[in-house]
């Protein structure tokens, strides 16, 4: 896990709302849209765009929650 990521969303005041997969998956994420390694990559990004890739990653763990239940 990236500590410039961790740092970023500390500062966004969003880090106690994320867990330690969120934020394994958000340094995937941001190295996908980057394609430059999550440390370098995060400052290419703005607030919104981290939100944007953390409200994905929420999206599709609810997703996978609710298939549990039904299956």
């Amino acid at each position: 896990m990236s500590r410039r990521v961790k740092a970023r969303l500390r500062r966004m005041l969003i880090l106690e709302k994320t867990d330690h997969e969120d934020r394994v998956e958000l340094d995937r994420l941001i190295e996908e849209k980057t394609g430059k390694y999550c440390d370098k990559g995060v400052d290419e990004l703005s607030d919104e765009d981290i939100l944007d890739l953390l409200r994905l990653i929420w999206k599709k763990r609810k997703k996978k929650v609710l298939e549990e239940y039904v299956v």
